[in-house]
């Protein structure tokens, strides 16, 4: 059923809940006859989806406050709170097929559920069902080198040049398959990200002495991107994140 929200509890059930789960909010009055019309929508596309998104109605005559914070003008007014911020909304009585489109852009998605799964298997699903995700071809790829499979890896991961990460993984297999920087890729398998941004480091300084088979200036290009695509799975407040860009500008 839905939540009857009010300026009291509002930060509670809307705000604070959203950061779990996307919360619809309906701004209604029981003097409006739109909103008696949308209401039957609302409510079936919030049993629909089982917990995956939460209904809260908040009535505009006893909460005139929450109203005027959300500039509420018109009702019925329907706004969408996702991490505690608004993510989408329209107003008026529309049709249950807009409302259900509304409900399916805030639901996760079958390839979301599969992610968050997180094993091979289900991320190999999630990649067939959308396969421009990048942040699925990456986890697929981790999962991969995980179990030392590094060309497959390297095919879940080649055809998105443009995503940190997954250049990152494209580069690491290269460097790896030329016999580059195995302590890096040893340490980062150990989740020892210090280690393997010094190695990799090192190994930029070391290029003169390469004894590959690469052109030299293609095995800096690789180092670069492969220690850009381990900072990218950092936080780019993290002060650690900073002082590696730093070291690797210098290098450079």
């Amino acid at each position: 059923m839905p939540i009857d929200a009010t300026e009291i509890d509002f930060e509670r059930d809307v705000i604070e809940r959203s950061k779990e789960v996307p919360v619809v909010v309906d701004f209604w009055a029981d003097w409006c006859g739109p909103c008696k019309q949308l209401s039957p929508a609302l409510e079936a596309a919030e049993t629909k989806r089982d917990g995956e998104v939460v209904l809260a109605k908040v009535d505009v005559d006893s909460n005139q406050q929450l109203a005027a914070q959300f500039g509420v003008q018109g009702i019925p007014a329907v706004k969408a709170f996702r991490d505690g911020k608004i993510v989408d909304e329209f107003t008026g009585a529309v049709p249950p097929a807009q409302v259900e489109a509304f409900f399916d852009g805030l639901a996760p998605s079958r390839a979301d559920q599969l992610l968050a799964a997180g094993d091979e298997l289900s991320l190999r699903e999630a990649l067939e069902l959308e396969p421009r995700r990048a942040d699925v071809a990456v986890a697929l790829a981790k999962a991969r080198l995980a179990r030392g499979a590094d060309a497959e890896a390297l095919e879940a991961v080649e055809n998105f040049p443009e995503d940190f990460s997954a250049a990152g993984i494209v580069a690491r297999v290269k460097l790896s398959q030329a016999g580059i920087a195995p302590e890096a890729w040893s340490a980062l398998d150990e989740g020892d990200r210090p280690k393997a941004l010094d190695s990799l480091l090192e190994a930029i300084s070391a290029n003169g002495d390469a004894t590959d088979d690469l052109d030299p200036d293609e095995r800096r290009d690789l180092i670069r991107k492969a220690i850009i695509g381990v900072l990218s799975d950092l936080d780019p407040a993290d002060p650690s994140a900073r002082d590696y860009r730093r070291k690797l500008s210098a290098a450079l």
